[in-house]
């Protein structure tokens, strides 16, 4: 049963627009890579593009993949994200990722990619089928959007525009330990949360960077979806009414 035919989201979809309006935030979504990396490039340049979504390497356009940004009420960049679809058939994430982990490195420099490695979770061992890989999550240092659950709302708004466009069997992303143990990966909505799945060593240090792997099924997704803002993301009081 295809998610365009059915409820899952309309209810989180309306209030998210009521708080994005009410912070005078507004949101663009596009599939032109080469557009984003030129945006990247002007408004964001203290982190370049994941070489996930770089168009020299994949052929990314609207049927596969699609960028997420989002204004403040100054026309200011304040956040991004970016999601691509993989068909991995048969074969399961951990399968995939143990031959193409390398074309997911965080986005630092200097990498030793020989020295990295990537370990196969228990999750990543059953996920198979049509998969999202969901990255590019950055916020800007909006200081003015403390407390409001703007993270939540629009990491969530790009989930749903996934599940909308492919409907896929797995949501995930990598996330850097010292960010999940911050508590983003549940701000985000992500329901699994793997350690040690990849060890990132930069050339000239010893001390690896730590990656937990984080998913959604398509079942907990649309449960995800189906739930109230309120119940999601301390929304203020100011907009409860709305939720």
């Amino acid at each position: 049963m295809s998610f365009h035919s059915m409820n899952e989201g309309a209810q989180f979809v309306a209030t998210s627009r009521d708080i994005l309006l009410q912070n005078q935030i507004t949101v663009t979504i596009g599939t032109n890579f080469l557009e984003y990396r030129q945006l990247l490039r002007d408004e964001r340049p203290q982190q370049v593009m994941g070489a996930p979504f770089d168009p020299d390497v994949h052929d990314l356009n609207h049927k596969n993949a699609f960028w997420l940004i989002a204004r403040d009420s100054d026309g200011l960049l304040m956040h991004t994200q970016a999601s691509r679809l993989i068909d991995l058939k048969q074969q399961s994430l951990s399968g995939y990722m143990l031959k193409k982990f390398r074309e997911f490195p965080p986005a630092i420099p200097d990498l030793d990619l020989e020295r990295s490695r990537y370990r196969a979770s228990p999750g990543a061992n059953r996920i198979t089928g049509q998969v999202v890989y969901h990255g590019e999550v950055w916020m800007g240092d909006t200081g003015q959007y403390r407390g409001t659950g703007l993270s939540t709302v629009l990491a969530r708004y790009g989930i749903h525009e996934a599940m909308c466009r492919w409907n896929p069997d797995y949501i995930f992303g990598f996330m850097a330990r010292t960010v999940a143990y911050k508590g983003f990966a549940e701000r985000m909505g992500y329901m699994h949360n793997e350690p040690g799945a990849l060890r990132w060593y930069r050339k000239g240090h010893e001390a690896p960077l730590e990656g937990f792997v984080s998913y959604l099924s398509n079942e907990d997704t649309r449960y995800l979806l189906e739930m109230p803002v309120v119940d999601v993301v301390d929304v203020p009081q100011r907009q409860r009414k709305a939720a």
